[in-house]
């Protein structure tokens, strides 16, 4: 019966955060209807699209990570659900681009909660020596999301309007809601703990000072003196905005960024391979834009197939790396897999001029991402720390992630436009990639073997 019950759990999570990888998948197909939904929208505004969500989602991780360990896997969780459906719901009926905007950004806020609670609640549900393999199922969707994602949303937009799109998401959060408040663990029984809402908007800032500084090196490349009018103030904001964090942190009674998550090597080193994690996925979103400068023949129609060996790979190997995580540890795994990703960019920077080898160093990356995304960094956290920190330790993960995924495509787009996006320039950017997956290769040899961390996931 009990495993009857977490089988269902399991399921109520899969189709929750399903939910949210494909309406990132989703979303690109639609923007040349949407554009032409709202006149006068620009390629910057509908680049927002994008944006909005990207950073509501940084910001939302945290807040409701804290508010599931505070409040109770089950509310928030439904909560995150609902909102990501009210935003839903808006962008479908937008009578101006601006309400687009708003519905994303609701959407991403909401969202940003889903995967971090959806991550705790297997910890609060399952044993040590079932984990991984949960975990890997739920990492899993992401890989799923972008191999039916596009191909989805073509059906839609050749059967009905965009807005479908977006319209499909209400109906199936209202089930999965229905059935997590049934199923989901309530609220531990100990004392309310007061919201850190002064850290919460310091934190908040602290991101969106990030998030505008990176994405605007896509406008001001290395070397221009853009640089210093449109990046440098934010990421000098960013850096007074963290300072300023810390410092409440440090004060606050029940901080939305405990100390403990950071106290733990173990913890420290999967928050700096989740930051490269970030880095190795955008470098995948780039890999279509070097297929055209560096494979004859490859049309802009063509070259997002060529991201098929790549998420069929990760879809595959994230269910198989969460079994490997329950028989061999997070060290033995991650290792293995940065070894993995380490050669496929190494050969995709060197031979992309070739297709047979830009499709095996794509899987190669495939295979290897799956080591970080999704189950290995998740599994350390769940077995480094205490009960009442699981979600907010899954949404550090998050944003180390996100703050990866930005840092990786401003310097991978910062250092092909500086070559004028030649094939050349692409490959001097994928060889960065290669020289960043070294270094976090060295650092994951430092993690704990297999018995001491059997030994932490049992305290």
């Amino acid at each position: 019966m009990k495993e009857q019950k977490s089988s269902r759990v399991l399921l109520v999570l899969f189709f929750g955060v399903l939910m949210g990888a494909l309406d990132i998948a989703i979303v690109g197909p639609a923007l040349p209807a949407i554009r032409s939904s709202f006149a006068g929208t620009g390629e910057r505004s509908l680049a927002w699209i994008f944006s909005a969500y990207v950073l509501f989602n940084l910001i939302g991780t945290p807040v409701m990570a804290k508010l599931s360990d505070i409040a109770g896997r089950r509310l928030i969780y439904a909560i995150d659900i609902g909102l990501f459906a009210v935003g839903s719901l808006i962008v479908a009926s937008a009578p101006a681009f601006s309400f687009v905007f708003i519905g994303r950004a609701i959407q991403g806020f909401g969202a940003g909660g889903i995967f971090p609670v959806a991550s705790a609640v297997i910890g609060d549900t399952f044993p040590p020596e079932r984990r991984g393999s949960a975990l890997g199922l739920i990492g899993a969707v992401f890989g799923l999301a972008f191999v039916i994602g596009p191909a989805l949303a073509g059906l839609i937009l050749s059967i009905a309007s965009w807005h479908w799109l977006f319209l499909i998401n209400v109906p199936i959060a209202l089930i999965v809601m229905a059935f997590g408040l049934k199923l989901l663990p309530g609220r531990a029984d100990r004392p309310v703990e007061r919201f850190d809402w002064l850290g919460m908007a310091a934190l908040s800032l602290t991101l969106s000072a990030f998030t505008f500084g990176l994405n605007n090196i896509d406008t001001a490349h290395f070397g221009s003196s853009l640089v210093g009018l449109r990046v440098l103030p934010f990421l000098v904001a960013a850096i007074v905005f963290g300072f300023i964090t810390s410092q409440i942190e440090r004060r606050a009674a029940n901080p939305i960024l405990p100390a403990s998550l950071f106290q733990s090597r173990q913890l420290r080193i999967g928050y700096a391979l989740t930051t490269g994690a970030g880095v190795g996925e955008a470098a995948v979103v780039f890999m279509p834009l070097f297929a055209i400068a560096a494979l004859a023949g490859v049309k802009q129609g063509q070259a997002s197939f060529l991201l098929l060996p790549v998420v069929i790979a990760m879809a595959i190997a994230s269910p198989v790396s969460g079994r490997l995580l329950d028989r061999f540890g997070s060290k033995a795994v991650i290792v293995s897999g940065l070894a993995v990703t380490t050669v496929g960019v190494f050969l995709l920077s060197i031979t992309a001029g070739s297709l047979t080898m830009f499709i095996i160093s794509g899987a190669l990356m495939g295979f290897g991402l799956s080591s970080l995304l999704g189950a290995p960094i998740r599994y350390i956290t769940l077995n480094e720390v205490a009960q009442e920190d699981r979600s907010a330790a899954q949404g550090v993960i998050t944003v180390f992630t996100s703050a990866g995924q930005l840092a990786g495509a401003a310097v991978i787009g910062a250092v092909a436009a500086s070559g004028g996006g030649s094939a050349s320039s692409y490959a001097s950017a994928f060889f960065v990639v290669c020289a960043a997956s070294v270094v976090m290769l060295v650092a994951a040899l430092r993690l704990k073997r297999r018995a001491a961390e059997r030994a932490s996931a049992q305290k």
